[in-house]
């Protein structure tokens, strides 16, 4: 970015820790904006397999217009989630927990709210519903929620103290990523590529991550992926791809030169917006066979768009143009793997609930999916079987 030269690295061993792809879904995710699944899409394209990308984690309190969290902590100091009605609808779904059910169960009764036409402030990724903390008084929001006030009164201009804030589900944390072949290295099938976070996929969330648990993905596979990377790079000769690697960056060079050169074509602002419409209205907290069909052609027909869309920046230097362009690439390839993984699991598990598929079937359904890159540019869908030590799976029943 600062010299607008294309870096090349030539190393023993890649750990990649690049985070999630959130903003496959835009404004709707408590992801950063660099949040693009671009480690998940480097990993696939050398030939590493996406697993379980289906795996969606959506929190159920995203500030309305950013998606920016909410914390639990709205919902766990007593705050009331209500409608256009003015009713808290939590009633409805889980009487017992009320606010207090788990995220996708939470999430999914906003959407319905939304859906049925009980939400506020228009309809599209517009609408939402409000939680209300003004009951809790002034001096339990000041001491335990100030940080949550101040997020609300900055980005949506709403005090709590004095009036509910908008929120709706966001896209919160995908529970899929990178096949880790070997847990105590976080290695993958490529040898000398690791990764751990959230751009990995060693499974320990299964189909719902528990609150806290993305600690783990992190920090303490972080150290495994560490501590593997060292010793895979002592114990190997370094390849000799001086000419592979000089050969890339030619092509990206080339790349670069005539993709910024180009005067016509799809904005990559607008193939960014219509791929978060397509997922979060046809993959996202709900899902069915037609509407992720849809969303599967329109992201094919994306992909298309992309190979001749319109960046508009030439300089060499901080060009951010030429980076969204990069980034979109990586979310329009985790896209089509999620939505693919999301077609193959005729089920509903966890965070993936299929509206035409409502129960769990552990019968065809207990076990990873993988996706493999195809010469073709065609995702190849494999399994793999899930392996239990001590615990084996339940129903989950409120």
């Amino acid at each position: 970015m600062k010299e607008g030269k294309v870096e090349t690295i030539k190393t023993k061993a890649i750990v990649l820790a690049t985070g999630g792809s959130g903003r496959i879904f835009w404004t709707r995710t408590t992801n950063p904006f660099l949040s693009t699944g671009d480690g998940m899409a480097a990993a696939f394209r050398a030939g590493a397999a996406l697993k379980d990308m289906e795996m969606v984690q959506f929190h159920p309190t995203g500030l309305g217009k950013t998606g920016i969290l909410m914390s639990e902590a709205v919902r766990g100091e007593g705050g009331y989630l209500l409608n256009s009605e003015g009713e808290r609808f939590m009633k409805k779904y889980a009487p017992n927990k009320m606010e207090l059910a788990s995220r996708d169960v939470v999430a999914k009764a906003i959407e319905v709210e939304i859906a049925e036409g009980r939400g506020l402030g228009g309809s599209g990724l517009d609408a939402y519903v409000v939680a209300d903390l003004r009951h809790l008084g002034p001096e339990v929001i000041i001491e335990k929620l100030h940080g949550i006030r101040d997020l609300a009164i900055s980005f949506e201009h709403a005090d709590p103290l004095v009036q509910p804030v908008p929120i709706r589900p966001t896209c919160h944390y995908i529970m899929g990523g990178i096949d880790v072949v070997d847990y105590k290295t976080c290695a993958t099938e490529l040898p000398g590529l690791f990764a751990a976070g959230e751009c990995s996929c060693i499974s320990i969330h299964g189909a719902n991550r528990l609150g806290g648990n993305s600690l783990a993905d992190g920090v303490v596979f972080g150290r495994v992926a560490g501590t593997g990377a060292a010793n895979y790079a002592t114990t190997h000769e370094q390849v000799e791809c001086t000419t592979q690697l000089e050969e890339k960056a030619a092509e990206w060079e080339a790349k670069f030169k005539e993709v910024t050169a180009r005067k016509t074509g799809r904005p990559v602002v607008e193939i960014r917006d219509a791929l978060a419409n397509a997922m979060w209205n046809k993959c996202g907290i709900f899902r069915n066979e037609e509407g992720m069909t849809e969303a599967l052609n329109e992201i094919n027909q994306l992909i298309e768009d992309y190979k001749t869309c319109y960046v508009g920046d030439a300089e060499r230097t901080y060009n951010m143009a030429f980076v969204n362009y990069c980034e979109i690439n990586s979310m329009l390839t985790v896209a089509k793997a999620i939505v693919s993984g999301a077609l193959y699991r005729k089920e509903s598990r966890g965070a993936h609930l299929r509206e035409d598929f409502t129960k769990r079937d552990d019968v065809n359904f207990l076990k990873h999916s993988l996706q493999y890159l195809q010469d073709d540019g065609e995702y190849k869908l494999t399994t793999r079987d899930v392996v239990f030590t001590k615990y084996e799976p339940q129903e989950r029943k409120y």
